[in-house]
């Protein structure tokens, strides 16, 4: 009987220490924006020289191509090569706009370096982060969806 109810606590932790891994977020992050432009540097993470294109320059051109991308120095979140290639929702806080990113490099502004044209530019619905040069944003981690068989 003890055995099963070590074995039952056990499973209960993972679950939970699972479930707060997946559910890390923060609210009201500065989110500036940086010109990576994949689409006319190929998509390729050296040539924009990411700090993440050690780990993911390999990977397929649609991983690469599949969100737009950021850096990420947010407050709440695994940092360096730990928070390579995992993803974002990011809601712009003024306008509701969200947007799905991609981590390929770090930053050191406390928030999020967005990609101009492939995030900051989609949540920025309303002009007003370019005219202030930053978004106010909330972020949580999503599962980018990146099942290979």
């Amino acid at each position: 009987m003890g055995k099963v109810i070590s074995i039952t606590l056990c499973t209960v932790f993972l679950a939970f220490l699972i479930a707060g891994v997946s559910s890390q977020s923060a609210s009201n992050v500065r989110a500036t924006y940086h010109y990576y432009n994949p689409a006319q540097n190929g998509w390729d993470l050296n040539a924009v020289s990411a700090f993440c294109s050690t780990w993911d320059a390999g990977k397929p051109l649609a991983w690469r191509q599949k969100y737009g991308w950021t850096a990420f120095c947010g407050p709440v979140g695994p940092r360096g090569q730990a928070a390579c290639g995992k993803c974002l929702r990011v809601t712009n806080t003024r306008t509701g706009a969200q947007v799905t990113a991609r981590i390929v490099d770090q930053c050191s502004n406390g928030g999020l370096d967005l990609d101009y044209e492939g995030v900051f530019r989609p949540l920025d619905t309303d002009g007003n982060g370019y005219n202030q040069g930053h978004l106010i944003v909330n972020y949580n981690f999503v599962d980018c969806g990146d099942y290979t068989n």
